[in-house]
């Protein structure tokens, strides 16, 4: 799906109601000085996040509050948060706020190391649209505050798709069908880095797929249901036809290049990576169009929550010494109209859909009429329907860092045609029951 470096989603917490003891192995963590406690001046809130436009957000808030400060420092992306975040919290010196995404909430929970924030925040929920406001929560505990949303569509070279008289995809048929065109003219139609198997997990989301789920007092596991089955036929088609680039987004130039030039000619994205493309190019400027996801043939619009698509949260950690400034530095953060429009527009932020309830009406800062040119008035609608088609049933396990580690090294293999996509599933579903059993958490599979 050529997600910029990992990842990814927002989707309704499925643990919801579900007691803890038994399905997350948990550990306390030590207190660490994470602000002023000295009495003599403001509050100082270490914020560690990789957003653009974050750096804008914090100045703002700084300006406007005289007993709470925010202290940035800029992570270079998702995974590198979760490497650092882990030394941090072992060494007693994680920051007080952090930014990440919902698939790592539950894993972040299970170590101990965030708070929960609830009596300073659960006020606030109805300025949040419900499926962002769930991905801050474990167990209907809040450990953070959203910060945005996540619309799913295709980006297309509509120039390129003109020129060869190619439909939009409205099927993952008629994706594979446009690629099998595309390639008679050296073009493919989707780029699989070999690091981001983020693209397996959300064809697998939008197909009905539950690789977590709870199952009484246990986590059931499944990575070889019929919905990811149908998703690895898809990847698979198009691995075997050489219809995808396999570029690296740790060569993130060469990667937008590769589009701008029209090496590449779609991408599935939400609202946030159009800012990187905006950003890099330099010759594509108005040749670029939306569609919706591409759906299953025979089935509704449906589109992931998930993955390099995800929305974002602010978490605060248990060894935040400000647990309360913290959590309003986050809602003010998520909230101000002014910070919100920084973090929406792809020029000054990172074009990401707010959290709140009204994000339909960020639609038009939130993408680029500069990339998109005619077709950026009929972008909005294809961004405002896929709000409403996103999958709110999907569920992050406890071991979730762990596994996508294990699964991006089978999904390079898979990428390398060096397996197949079931073989990488069939290692997945007895490597993940076996590392949850190993951390003395109960699992079924």
């Amino acid at each position: 799906m050529n997600f910029t470096s990992p990842r990814r989603r927002f989707a309704r917490a499925a643990v919801a109601g579900v007691a803890l003891t038994g399905l997350l192995a948990a550990c306390g963590g030590s207190d660490s000085d994470s602000g002023d406690s000295s009495g003599s001046g403001p509050v100082t809130l270490p914020f560690w996040g990789w957003a653009n436009g974050q750096e804008a957000v914090v100045k703002a808030f700084n300006a406007g509050h005289k007993d709470v400060k925010l202290k940035y420092t800029k992570v270079t992306d998702q995974l590198t948060m979760q490497k650092q975040l882990t030394n941090a919290v072992k060494a007693g010196n994680a920051p007080c706020l952090v930014q990440n995404t919902a698939e790592y909430v539950t894993s972040w929970v299970a170590e101990g190391a965030l708070a929960d924030i609830t009596q300073y925040v659960e006020g606030e929920k109805d300025k949040f649209n419900a499926g962002s406001w769930a991905s801050a929560q474990v167990q209907g505990k809040l450990y953070g505050v959203p910060t945005s949303s996540s619309p799913n569509f295709t980006i297309y070279r509509a120039d390129i798709f003109e020129k060869y008289g190619i439909e939009p995809p409205a099927t993952w048929d008629d994706f594979i069908a446009a690629g099998k065109e595309l390639k008679k003219h050296n073009i493919k139609i989707t780029n699989y880095a070999g690091e981001d198997p983020s693209t397996l997990e959300v064809l697998a989301m939008q197909a009905g797929a539950h690789w977590y789920a709870v199952d009484g007092n246990s986590w059931k596991v499944n990575f070889q249901d019929e919905g990811t089955l149908k998703a690895a036929e898809v990847i698979q088609e198009i691995i075997d036809n050489d219809l995808n680039s396999k570029l690296s987004f740790a060569d993130y130039a060469a990667v937008q290049r590769n589009y701008d030039k029209g090496g590449t000619a779609t991408r599935q994205i939400s609202t946030w990576q159009m800012a990187g493309m905006v950003q890099n190019f330099t010759e594509s400027f108005g040749d670029w169009a939306l569609s919706p996801w591409p759906t299953f043939k025979g089935e509704a619009p449906k589109t992931p929550a998930g993955t390099n698509l995800t929305g974002s949260v602010t978490l605060v950690t248990e060894q935040c010494e400000h647990q309360e400034q913290a959590a309003e530095a986050a809602l003010w953060m998520s909230t101000d109209t002014g910070a919100v429009k920084t973090m929406a527009s792809p020029e000054t932020g990172n074009g990401v859909m707010p959290a709140l309830a009204d994000s339909e009406t960020y639609v038009g800062e939130s993408i680029s009429e500069k990339l998109l040119g005619k077709n950026y008035e009929p972008a909005q609608k294809i961004v405002t329907d896929s709000l409403g088609t996103v999958t709110t049933d999907w569920t992050f396990g406890p071991n979730w860092t762990a596994m996508f580690t294990e699964l991006q090294a089978g999904w390079a293999k898979v990428v390398n045609k060096e397996q197949k996509v079931t073989d990488l599933l069939a290692h997945m579903q007895e490597w993940t029951v076996n590392d949850l059993k190993s951390r003395g958490i109960s699992v079924k599979g």
